[in-house]
């Protein structure tokens, strides 16, 4: 989920549920879906890890149909208490915060076009579901999960840019060593047929974790990513729960951001003058 300090336009509409809960998908939105899953099933194996295909295990999602959340929501109550919550496109950074810290994660009801299918900047009902819902049945994960909403609400919005690098490094982006090698777990690589590959290749950086490190460190959403921090465990979420993240945050913010990886995004390019 995409959070905005202020909410920004988007071409995308999120579908409202009716009075049930229910959410009307038409053939073409479950169309797309089915073709996200099937191409994405094929990557996990021997990529992600098994705290996230244990979820996949218990989430059952249907391949031919985008899910509704009630399904969703079942499996993650029993799990460890979440939810989801249906909400548009772009969500203010208030009620992002606040939807994480009452265990609530976030859910735009839309699905990208196929003209989109590889990549788009507002996350979608698949990024969400396939992508994050999976992990949200481990219990470290969502505890790690719901603090972060939790800090989230009661920090400055300085604080929360370097919380943002935290958040990306981590639940979108992050990677974990197994007994069985190096896993993928961050939504933002499972959803992502070209992250999943790029991410355990050797093209980019694969970093120990380390939480200071990973609030000073820049990021771009519309690139692949040129750096990863790998957890020796997930269970590293659990203990970073439990520690003063915010006097982490204050210490980032003294040191500094480290130099970017990566190039400055490309400026648009001038209207061209009107000829005379």
């Amino acid at each position: 989920m995409k959070a905005q300090s202020a909410p920004k336009k988007t071409a995308y509409q999120a579908r409202k549920p009716d009075a049930s809960g229910h959410i009307a998908w038409s053939e073409q939105e479950n169309a797309i879906w089915r073709t996200l899953m099937e191409r994405q099933v094929e990557l996990l194996p021997g990529r992600v890890c098994q705290e996230y295909l244990d979820g996949m295990e218990r989430l059952a999602l249907p391949v031919d149909r985008i899910p509704q959340l009630a399904e969703v929501d079942a499996v993650l109550r029993e799990a460890t208490g979440w939810e989801t919550a249906q909400v548009p496109a772009l969500i203010p950074f208030d009620t992002f915060f606040e939807l994480l810290a009452n265990r609530r994660f976030p859910v735009a009801t839309f699905i990208r076009t196929p003209e989109e299918l590889d990549y788009l900047q507002e996350p979608d009902i698949f990024h969400e579901i396939f992508g994050h819902c999976p992990m949200l049945t481990n219990p470290a994960f969502a505890e790690f999960t719901a603090t972060y909403g939790r800090l989230g609400l009661e920090a400055t919005p300085k604080e929360r840019v370097y919380l943002a690098r935290l958040y990306w490094m981590t639940v979108e982006f992050g990677l974990v060593d197994t007994t069985e090698g190096r896993r993928l777990y961050g939504g933002g690589i499972i959803s992502s047929p070209k992250e999943t590959l790029h991410a355990l290749s050797d093209a980019p950086v694969h970093a120990p974790f380390d939480p200071l490190d990973a609030l000073r460190t820049p990021y771009r959403i519309d690139i692949l990513q040129p750096l990863y921090y790998v957890l020796d465990s997930l269970e590293t979420l659990h203990e970073l729960a439990g520690r003063d993240i915010m006097a982490m945050v204050h210490e980032a913010m003294e040191l500094g951001l480290f130099e970017p990886r990566f190039p400055p995004k490309p400026k648009p390019a001038p209207a061209e003058a009107a000829s005379a």
